[in-house]
């Protein structure tokens, strides 16, 4: 009986006959071997009827921030490349200390990882990821990277960002690393433009045909206003989940 490889912060699931039947001859690329066999993971809806001998690749999304607070941008963002990208399961990795945030105060560790759980609970395909939280120093995108493919390098990982941090990606910590560890997966929140791929291909060589563009509907939310509006007592209704606002209230954050 296979099971699926995945890593410790996730679970195990078995690869079902249903599932593999029903994506036939499709297929995509380890990195490390030949082209293999799309076995998608089981679901609430398939019985686990289990195969000898197929192999199954987690397609894993990697989705960090300080989610100080995670509002309906982040979760929309994260469903439109679960859905676009075919992803198993995607993580939200709240970071401790962001390099470009150092210096600034942030909500404590507690406090978002409590609001990310009120936020993604129901959805089965989300999870909440500690990784960088329990690692001293700053949260460096290649350290995080580095770690999962360590854990499980059958793992295929995909770096979920803005289009807004794609043009900064050429100056993060050691890029081409990333971009050889993981699919940057890069979302066009509505009418933002993009760097142009020669940009990008004379910034980081070969390694940029690695970024995947995804496109979802204009979203215009951003974490700062959030805390502004609650600083102002102004409503946050419906820009975030209900049990976040309730959470936001009730611990009285951003006063």
């Amino acid at each position: 009986m296979l099971r699926a490889k995945v890593n410790r912060h996730a679970r195990q699931r078995l690869v079902t006959l249903e599932e593999f039947c029903d994506v036939g001859s499709a297929s995509l690329r380890h990195p490390t071997s030949t082209f293999l066999p799309i076995a998608r993971l089981d679901s609430p809806q398939h019985p686990a009827t289990p195969i000898e001998g197929v192999v199954c690749i987690m397609r894993l999304g990697i989705y960090g921030g300080t989610f100080d607070p995670i509002h309906y941008g982040h979760l929309a963002l994260a469903e439109q490349c679960r859905e676009q990208c075919q992803l198993d399961e995607v993580w939200f990795v709240p970071a401790a200390h962001p390099p470009h945030k150092l210096g600034v105060t942030i909500s404590s560790a507690q406090a978002r990882c409590e609001m990310l759980e009120f936020a993604i609970a129901g959805h089965l395909q989300f999870k909440l990821s500690r990784l960088e939280l329990e690692r001293p120093g700053p949260s460096f995108t290649v350290t995080t990277l580095e770690q999962l493919h360590a854990e499980d390098a059958s793992t295929e990982l995909f770096l979920l960002i803005g289009a807004d941090s794609l043009q900064d990606l050429p100056h993060w910590r050691e890029p081409q690393r990333i971009l050889e560890l993981a699919t940057v997966v890069a979302v066009n929140r509505g009418e933002a433009p993009l760097p142009a791929r020669s940009v990008l291909e004379s910034q980081l060589g070969p390694a940029a045909a690695r970024v995947q563009i995804v496109q979802m509907p204009g979203l215009d939310l951003a974490a700062s206003d959030l805390r502004r509006r609650v600083s102002c007592g102004q409503s946050i209704r419906y820009l975030v989940p209900r049990a976040v606002e309730t959470y936001i209230d009730q611990r009285r954050l951003y006063r």
